[in-house]
């Protein structure tokens, strides 16, 4: 079985690569600089020399703020719809699998009930709508497919929230950070690991992965992250490091967050997977895995 994976270099595309090459699954890593999956000929002659029987499809525009600025609309909706167009249409052609990578930005983020994954999709901001309609794009050339979206995604490759708190926490006494958004975490690590299980089975539809556990904050998020570095002996104890709460009002950002991105991932044990760990086991493994002093 061979798989080719999009948005190799990315956080989540290197531990996909890694999860494969682990298990001696043969692996195809592809990134802009190899394929670019906004044309249409490239993609299917590409895919048509490899011959994949899985695309675990990483690749996407992930820039949310940047998404909204005009000069870049149309460069997010080639990658996230055109470039998922061409990519579902190669799978067809070959008869082969394919896992989207979507998010939970498809909904709006209105009430308080975790969301289902056949609730109706309702993105506040740009890249919320370039993401859906990838999602409409898969069903669109696929009736067999696995639509995964994630929230809250940090891992060992590139930056994220867990990274640039530890990074800003160093340098400030006091941050602030919004307790008005509400979801759970998703480690790289441990979802790559899920996504090889899933993708090797023919249990297809949509799902919603995270990591287990309480739903919470960006500001308990922090809280604990803070804590758990300095529990290793690093220097982001309360009485130097004062983390506040404020609202998302406080905190103005040019694309809109969903308020709710509570995931219901009841789906998995239903369909036989193992969730993925609870959020602080997942994040106590993630920061004992950095050199605060290299990796920060």
């Amino acid at each position: 079985m061979k798989f080719l994976v999009t948005g190799a270099n990315g956080q989540l595309g290197k531990d996909v690569i890694s999860e494969l090459k682990q298990r001696g699954i043969e692996a195809v890593g592809i990134d802009v600089d190899i394929l670019d999956i906004t044309d249409e000929n490239a993609v299917l002659d590409f895919f048509g020399e490899v011959k994949p029987d899985v695309v675990v499809h990483c690749a996407a525009w992930t820039a949310v703020d940047a998404a909204e600025e005009e000069e870049n609309k149309q460069k997010v909706y080639n990658v996230n719809v055109k470039g998922t167009e061409y990519i579902s249409h190669a799978c067809a052609e070959l008869d082969a699998k394919l896992v989207y990578i979507s998010t939970d930005y498809v909904f709006d983020g209105k009430g308080t009930d975790a969301w289902q994954p056949d609730d109706k999709c309702n993105p506040l901001n740009f890249y919320g709508k370039t993401k859906y309609q990838g999602e409409l794009a898969v069903q669109k050339y696929l009736s067999a497919y696995f639509i995964v979206r994630i929230a809250w995604v940090y891992g060992k490759n590139g930056t994220n929230f867990v990274k640039t708190m530890l990074k800003i926490g160093k340098k400030r006494n006091t941050i602030t950070v919004v307790d008005d958004q509400i979801g759970t975490p998703t480690y790289t690590f441990d979802l790559a690991r899920l996504l090889v299980d899933m993708s090797l089975t023919d249990k297809y539809g949509k799902y919603h992965v995270t990591n287990e556990g309480n739903f919470i904050s960006w500001y308990d998020f922090a809280k604990e992250i803070f804590s758990i570095a300095n529990d290793m002996g690093y220097d982001y104890s309360s009485q130097r490091l004062a983390v506040l709460p404020v609202s998302s009002s406080a905190y103005p950002v040019k694309a809109k967050r969903p308020a709710n991105s509570r995931l219901d991932k009841n789906k998995l044990i239903e369909q036989g997977f193992k969730p993925l760990p609870e959020w602080k086991d997942a994040l106590k493994r993630f920061i004992h895995s950095l050199d605060l002093q290299k990796d920060i």
